[in-house]
């Protein structure tokens, strides 16, 4: 239960990727494999599933194999559970408190989907600058952060949000033991935005 390995496959976005990879428009690759291109769009956007026969097609006409398709396709399961981290037991009485544990981060998303969700838990490098290429969410779920984004300075405290366009540079570090960071971003993958480098 919960299994992706059981669920069917989505091949629609490996399709979509090999071709953008490639540089080939839908009409390029619907000359070569000889199907229509409002066929293909039905299939890059999981509204058709192609028979085996028209995916070798597209494979040929990408310059693959109908296998590294299916095994690049993503699970079309719509539910996926991640359960949290089993906690360290507390410490016995009478014994030296152990050490803060190192900063952690965990990923709250499986796979690769048009989303990503990570936990970041304890300190955190503030001299490691980010610039994503799609928009992003920060969630302060406990303790503090100290926040820098195009230069200018923000303190968010437990339950504060900020959205971060794509292209933003940034920087944190958490104020408080124990903080706890939920980004959730558009996956890089994903052409959400244009480019906005600088």
């Amino acid at each position: 239960m919960g299994d992706n390995k059981e669920q069917p496959l989505r091949v629609g976005a490996a399709v979509r990727r090999r071709r953008r990879a490639l540089e080939l428009t839908l009409a390029v690759v619907a000359e070569r494999s000889g199907l229509s291109v409002p066929f293909l769009s039905q299939v890059e956007n999981d509204r058709a599933r192609p028979s085996r026969s028209s995916l070798e097609k597209v494979a040929d006409a990408l310059r693959t194999t109908a296998v590294e398709l299916l095994a690049a396709a993503d699970p079309a399961c719509s539910v996926d559970v991640v359960r949290a981290e089993i906690a360290e037991p507390e410490p016995e009485p009478g014994t030296a408190p152990q050490p803060d544990p190192a900063p952690r981060v965990r990923s709250l998303v499986r796979g690769h989907h048009q989303l990503h969700a990570s936990e970041f838990t304890g300190d955190h490098d503030a001299g490691r600058e980010f610039q994503h290429r799609n928009d992003e969410l920060m969630y302060v779920a406990d303790g503090a952060v100290e926040m820098e984004a195009e230069g200018r300075a923000y303190r968010l405290a437990r339950g504060d949000t900020m959205y971060l366009t794509g292209g933003v540079r940034h920087r944190w570090r958490a104020t408080v033991p124990d903080t706890r960071v939920i980004v959730v971003a558009v996956a890089e993958h994903i052409e959400a935005v244009q480019d906005r480098s600088r």
